[in-house]
């Protein structure tokens, strides 16, 4: 499909899902307005979308920032004078038990994960309610779906976040906006060399952390992206990303309460 003049704006496009959907939309003549806290990695995305002849502004801001939300509706509009597709994909990671982590790193991680994403909904659905056909794509998680240990702050909005955008699709299910939920398995981002843990780890604790979490991030965020750009172009509410991620929600599904014992024995196997 193409998408020539029309224009989407992306959260947390400077690396990973962000860039990938991106390029996917660029490669289909949609322009883009890149949004993210690296302006090297922006700058970065915007030099893999020479080769199509899109328009790319960059706009620097922290999706945990209420005021910085605030003010990109109209820095947007001013270079591109029309919004019609929201990617909310800015996200952080947050590991540990709920006890070790703290009320500061617990709003820190909710702030960009799942206010980010109503913030950004709020100041952009004036503008895409004007578009001949908008489209609200929005980035949850398998842990969305199912919710591991250690994981109570993630999970927590990752559920906040599937639940706002199945909500949202039944408000706007009589207009020219769709609502697509997205969750995405194991897909190899920086997610987790950006992940916070608890205060009383160590370095090398953390860093093992990582590395463990980085293991199960295998997809290239170049399939993910096309995955996400032809489920929200069918106008699909809810779309998988990744074998793993359609696995643990089929258990997820079957056993809604013993679903994780059942995940662990089977990855002992």
């Amino acid at each position: 499909m193409e998408l020539k003049g029309e224009t989407a704006v992306i959260t947390g496009a400077a690396s990973g899902i962000g860039r990938a959907v991106a390029i996917s939309l660029a490669k289909r003549g949609c322009n883009v307005a890149l949004v993210d806290l690296n302006p090297a990695g922006l700058e970065e995305t915007a030099s893999q979308l020479f080769p199509y002849n899109i328009q790319a502004t960059l706009h620097v801001a922290d999706i945990g920032d209420a005021q910085a939300i605030a003010a990109l509706p109209d820095a947007i509009m001013t270079r591109h004078g029309r919004v019609d597709w929201l990617v909310n994909n800015a996200g952080v990671a947050l590991g540990g038990q709920f006890e070790d982590i703290s009320s500061e790193n617990f709003e820190w991680l909710f702030n960009i994960n799942f206010w980010g994403v109503v913030r950004m909904t709020r100041a952009f659905l004036p503008m895409l309610r004007a578009a001949p056909a908008a489209r609200i794509v929005n980035l949850s998680s398998i842990f969305g779906i199912i919710a591991p240990p250690e994981q109570s702050a993630y999970v927590a909005s990752k559920f906040a976040v599937r639940g706002f955008s199945q909500s949202l699709r039944h408000e706007l299910a009589n207009t020219k906006i769709s609502v697509t939920v997205v969750h995405p398995g194991g897909v190899a981002t920086s997610i987790a060399d950006n992940a916070r843990g608890p205060a009383h780890r160590t370095d090398d604790e953390i860093a093992q952390g990582r590395i463990e979490m980085k293991r199960l991030l295998t997809m290239p965020p170049a399939q993910a992206g096309e995955i996400i750009v032809i489920a929200a172009l069918a106008r699909k509410g809810r779309v998988m990303v990744g074998s793993d991620a359609t696995f643990a929600a089929f258990v997820e599904r079957l056993f809604p309460v013993s679903y994780w014992s059942k995940l662990q024995r089977l990855r002992g196997r």
